[in-house]
């Protein structure tokens, strides 16, 4: 069973959470940009949370079906649809064999994930299959996908492959080139998805060497996201911070989330596709639950910063894996009540 990537849109890569334990040997962890969606995907499938999946950035990707699948879309609403008729996000779907998904404009967010049961089959590299563009490493080929590409995918779960064919069995009866569940991911489950959103974080290491009038400001002045962003970092424009005084700092480790200041004083928020290490002061870290909002968030869109303790952040962080817990066996019952 395969997809073939008809057209590849502005940006389609293939991610699973990342490639963790090598960030000593200088290589990034890369994955989704959204984990949530990435996640919330692939149990809709009947995957393991950490499968391979389609991540597909603004507009314009085309894929063609080669055999009956179970599918799902989360994530930003690309205006997905099947031999042009829309189709919802966060449920599964059944896609006919030899029928087409496209992305038209992007009505909210800035990527959807595709996640297709069995999970996309590309070869492990570092433990992972994601795809880390500037090394060439991992996903197919090491590379963004382009039209022509064909990619395979594994067997469905047990639970999956029951629901693919009681969804086969209720379409015969109705026309038509997909059938949604009738079930789905509802909004109350969803992170805090939104325009322009308020993005919490904590204090930074290097927060104190600041001065007043900065941290003032990085907490109530809004932020537009430029378009010199992308996987590895958002580049902000907004109020100018400045230090209370020259700071040499060694360079340390950084993570998703990162507010590093540069000597200009426009930060620059890490992202999936961060480097290992950075030198410039950290005056922030965004709290891992608003890491997939921000993920949404787009060039030319403004984001606001609020200031949370560590421990509210553990307990939103907490809180969080716990509702997804609960909506992963939700999902199992579901699939397998057919």
């Amino acid at each position: 069973m395969s997809i073939q990537i008809v057209n590849p849109g502005l940006l389609t890569t293939i991610q699973d959470k990342g490639r963790f334990g090598f960030q000593q040997q200088g290589v990034i962890v890369s994955g989704a940009m959204d984990s949530f969606a990435l996640r919330a995907a692939n149990v809709l499938v009947g995957n393991e949370e950490n499968a391979a999946a389609l991540e597909v950035t603004l507009m314009g990707t085309s894929i063609r079906f080669e055999a009956d699948s179970l599918i799902s879309i989360c994530g930003g609403n690309l205006s997905p649809v099947i031999e042009g008729e829309p189709v919802p996000l966060w449920r599964p779907l059944l896609i006919k064999e030899g029928a087409t998904l496209e992305f038209g404009a992007c009505r909210s967010g800035a990527r959807a994930y595709v996640a297709v049961a069995g999970g996309i089959d590309v070869p492990l590299v570092m433990h992972s299959r994601s795809t880390y563009l500037r090394a060439g490493i991992g996903g197919h080929e090491g590379r963004a996908l382009k039209a022509g590409d064909r990619l395979g995918f594994g067997p469905p779960s047990e639970s999956a492959e029951g629901y693919l064919k009681a969804r086969q069995a209720a379409s015969a009866l109705r026309a038509g080139r997909w059938l949604a569940a009738e079930w789905f991911v509802g909004s109350e489950s969803l992170p805090a998805y939104a325009k322009d959103p308020v993005i919490r974080v904590i204090r930074g290491r290097e927060y104190d060497s600041f001065t007043e009038e900065s941290q003032t400001a990085f907490v109530t002045r809004p932020f537009r996201i430029t378009p010199q962003s992308d996987r590895m970092g958002y580049r902000l424009q907004g109020e100018t911070l400045a230090l209370k005084e020259s700071l040499e700092t060694l360079s340390e480790a950084v993570s998703f989330g990162t507010v590093q200041v540069p000597p200009e004083g426009n930060p620059i928020v890490l992202m999936a596709d961060r480097q290992t290490i950075g030198g410039y002061p950290r005056i922030a870290q965004v709290i891992t639950t608003d890491l997939p909002v921000l993920a949404q968030a787009k060039p030319g869109d403004s984001i606001r910063f609020a200031e949370v303790s560590l421990q509210e952040a553990q307990e939103l962080h907490i809180r969080r894996e716990l509702e997804f817990e609960r909506l992963t066996r939700a999902i199992k019952l579901y699939l397998k009540a057919r």
